[in-house]
């Protein structure tokens, strides 16, 4: 997802583009990588707390979706509570801080910009869902 919006938001400064028209297909772009993510997986219960080991592979569908990715057949996901306004863009990243068990609903994780260092903004993590690719016999 990273910069995949760039060419969206471009489009915006063609004054024969609504803006509108721009977000409605940031939203079909996010929805469709959502769905290539989850495909073939089915939901489970969700979860209060990431556990530590599955925070390697991190996924940015929007600013309010995040997926952790555990190998080919798990996949996390949290709708965030609120929005971390920008992290889909490529140019912030997701600092989380944990303690004991691991990254928690409404844990608070900082947005920090790439190129200076400086945090520039925070949000809250949801519960954690995980989808699994359902065992054949």
């Amino acid at each position: 997802a990273a910069g995949a919006h760039r060419d969206l938001l471009l489009a915006a400064r063609d004054a024969r583009v609504a803006v509108h028209d721009v977000a409605v297909g940031v939203v079909a772009q996010a929805e469709a990588e959502l769905q290539k993510e989850l495909s073939g997986k089915v939901a489970g219960k969700a979860q209060s707390c990431l556990p530590n080991h599955s925070r390697n592979d991190m996924v940015t569908i929007d600013d309010a979706t995040i997926l952790f990715k555990e190998g080919r057949n798990l996949v996390w996901r949290t709708d965030l509570k609120g929005r971390c306004n920008g992290i889909s863009s490529g140019h912030y990243a997701l600092v989380t801080r944990t303690y004991g068990s691991g990254l928690c609903s409404g844990d608070i994780a900082q947005v920090a910009d790439l190129q200076s260092g400086m945090i520039v903004g925070s949000c809250v993590m949801g519960e954690f869902t995980p989808y699994r690719t359902p065992k054949t016999d």
